[in-house]
């Protein structure tokens, strides 16, 4: 079994989720998790975090054994190729170490905040993830769907692990167990 960890604040300074992520991986932490979110509205009370993408290649750099990774990117907020080409950055970056949570976003007023459709969000999460893992193991991808089109997309250059970061999707419900058990290394 492997334990990981997550901190709760996400509005944490740099240097204090440094000293958090390395005492992680002192302690023996296997894993150390950053939420994707733009903003948290809870009725009039806003919170905020840092992109965790960018602060997950920070603790790359001064880290040298946990596994990283976002819990989880929502694949509403980026293309799923620029989704996974920054994915194979922080493998670069962490050398290997690091994971690419996955899930099709669920806080609607984040959506409405930033002006992102929150309408069939497993529909594009269904189109989102079937691309991602070719390109991860560096597969030429075409495909062409209602909110996905790829025309010969591939990520140059690559990362070190062969087969690209692992994938864990997160989620419940028939369709999102499903394409975890088709596409994700591991669930949540």
């Amino acid at each position: 079994m492997k334990i990981g960890c997550m901190p709760y604040d996400s509005e944490t300074p740099f240097q204090e989720m440094r000293a958090l992520a390395l005492a992680a991986e002192e302690a023996g932490f296997a894993s150390f998790w950053l939420p994707d979110h733009l903003i948290h509205r809870n009725g009039d009370q806003d919170e905020g975090m840092w992109e965790a993408f960018t602060y997950l290649s920070g603790l790359a750099a001064v880290t040298s054994r946990i596994t990283l990774g976002p819990l989880v990117a929502c694949t509403s907020f980026r293309n799923p190729g620029l989704l996974a080409k920054i994915a194979t950055t922080l493998d670069e970056v962490s050398g290997g170490r690091s994971i690419l949570g996955l899930g099709a976003g669920w806080h609607e007023p984040e959506y409405d905040a930033f002006g992102y459709p929150f309408d069939h969000r497993v529909g594009r999460f269904e189109e989102a993830v079937p691309v991602i893992g070719p390109l991860l193991r560096g597969e030429t991808v075409n495909f062409t769907g209602q909110y996905v089109q790829m025309h010969n997309a591939r990520l140059l250059p690559r990362g070190p692990s062969p087969k690209g970061p692992p994938i864990l999707i997160a989620g419940r419900g028939p369709r999102m167990l499903r394409m975890a058990a088709t596409y994700a290394d591991a669930w949540n």
